[in-house]
């Protein structure tokens, strides 16, 4: 079971990210955003920031729609981020493994190239 401190430890632990002040938190490299807090928005109610739902940068639609039909449990979308390749990840019934992976993937995809050289070798 994962939780907003998981993904603050595991974000922090790539090379160059910055928190970005938040109600939830806000983690970005090379001023990209890789992974966020999810901002609910409730037609005729304040937006909501749910620190148990994980936003994650996927890189493309094929790749979202494989995540939310492969693994509904964990992933899901809303009309909102219809054609955006970022997917909502359920964080409560995710294992801390498998978060680490889904933010170093996204990390990745965001990174600069010299810095995803740097978390290869481990420099």
């Amino acid at each position: 079971m994962a939780d907003a401190d998981d993904v603050r430890r595991l974000a922090l632990a790539l090379p160059e990210v910055a928190e970005i002040e938040s109600d939830g938190f806000d983690f970005r490299v090379a001023n990209k955003g890789f992974v966020w807090s999810y901002p609910e928005r409730v037609p005729g109610k304040p937006r909501v920031i749910r620190t148990d739902v994980a936003v994650l940068y996927v890189g493309d639609e094929a790749e979202k729609q494989a995540l939310v039909l492969g693994e509904p449990e964990l992933f899901f979308t809303t009309p909102g981020y219809d054609g955006l390749p970022l997917v909502m990840l359920r964080l409560p019934p995710v294992t801390v493994g498998r978060l680490a992976e889904l933010i170093t993937d996204a990390w990745r995809m965001r990174a600069p190239e010299e810095l995803e050289s740097r978390l290869t070798t481990g420099g």
